[in-house]
């Protein structure tokens, strides 16, 4: 349930990151898994920051008394950090994270977090090993390329430590009002949307159409443009998006499903790190 107790292959994912992933620096900037309890508060209390004080998310009445972004799957899951090694090598140095969950500890929660918004049972009966990750911010100081760098970085060793087949999420676009996002959606759905065996669809009573104007009329460019960041990222890795959007007005945002093959991560990270990586466990 908690990082020191999360089992893989007979060593905890603590283990793991003390064998095998091993902190991945650039300068003064590191990433790796939280494996105190001070860690992952300070990424709740980040990620308040950045969605409640920053984004205008709505938060609990918990989440509001604690000024930090607190929910139930945080325990079942490893928190990924971006730690400033400038200003702290303990939890006062957090300037990023990153929620990962796999499929064994959704399967003792009961769920994943994303089957508020999705259908997920094309990825129940995938027989691969799955991942979601979610609740993804950085430090407004620290939104440069750095620091997305290392998050990738660091799912990219935590994929392979894990031997993970299909990464998957909720990945967000500011507002909540789909006709402004019109272009936005339209481009991924018409030149990203994912394999049958992969093609998530959104709730039936919170779908949201993408397909919302004239796919051939569209701006690709500025609609490309006008995606955030971290989407921008997943398509770089050869990533889909699901079937229909879903509104969260609690986090003031509209969610699509993203997905992506382990495998197509492989030429990018995978081969870079891997003898690394396999020394280290060795």
């Amino acid at each position: 349930m908690s990082v020191e107790t999360q089992r893989n292959g007979g060593l905890s994912t603590l283990e793991l990151e003390r064998n095998g992933f091993r902190e991945l620096r650039g300068g003064n900037l590191g990433v790796r898994i939280a494996s105190t309890p001070e860690e992952i508060d300070a990424a709740q209390a980040l990620r308040y920051r950045v969605f409640v004080e920053e984004m205008g998310a709505q938060p609990s009445e918990e989440a509001f008394r604690l000024k930090r972004d607190v929910d139930e799957f945080d325990a079942y899951a490893d928190h990924l950090l971006v730690i400033d090694h400038a200003i702290s090598s303990g939890p006062e140095g957090v300037v990023g994270t990153y929620r990962l969950m796999q499929d064994d500890a959704a399967a003792r929660l009961g769920r994943f977090y994303s089957e508020s918004e999705f259908d997920l049972a094309l990825l129940h009966k995938f027989s691969g090993k799955l991942l979601e990750v979610g609740r993804s911010c950085v430090d407004a100081r620290y939104r440069g390329r750095a620091a997305m760098q290392l998050l990738w970085r660091g799912i990219a060793s935590y994929i392979f430590l894990h031997r993970i087949d299909v990464l998957f999420g909720c990945a967000s676009l500011a507002g909540t009002n789909p006709d402004e996002l019109s272009e936005e959606l339209t481009y991924l759905y018409h030149n990203h949307l994912a394999p049958p065996a992969l093609r998530v669809k959104a709730l039936p009573e919170r779908r949201v159409e993408m397909l919302r104007c004239d796919p051939l009329t569209i701006d690709r460019r500025r609609a490309l443009a006008r995606l955030p960041p971290l989407v921008k990222g997943y398509l770089r890795l050869g990533g889909y998006v699901g079937d229909g959007a879903v509104v969260d007005h609690q986090f003031n945002t509209t969610d699509v499903a993203v997905l992506v093959k382990s495998e197509l991560m492989a030429d990018k990270y995978y081969r870079h790190y891997e003898r690394r990586l396999r020394d280290a466990l060795d």
